[in-house]
């Protein structure tokens, strides 16, 4: 039985950097969401419509640019890091 901090949602290993850029792009998406929406009108009334709203967009846009600078990022990490 798996502990209850475990979940698994039976997704092929393969498709690991594709979960990954998902839920980054996700959990990055909804925190700057929620800074800009509160930055530009404030958190009076009405902020976490304005949030979800705002996250409709911002997560698809999110996911595509994860994915799309993702073997950027992996060259730059190679280039940067020292070899053991």
């Amino acid at each position: 039985m798996p502990s209850p901090t475990h979940f698994n949602l039976g997704i092929p290993q393969r498709y690991t950097a594709v979960v990954f850029a998902f839920f980054m792009a996700g959990i990055m998406a909804f925190l700057m969401s929620m800074v800009i929406v509160a930055a530009n009108s404030g958190l009076g009334l009405g902020y976490a419509q304005r949030v979800l709203h705002a996250y409709q967009l911002a997560m698809p846009v999110a996911f595509v640019c994860v994915m799309l600078v993702r073997p950027i990022v992996i060259k730059l990490v190679a280039l940067s890091i020292k070899p053991s």
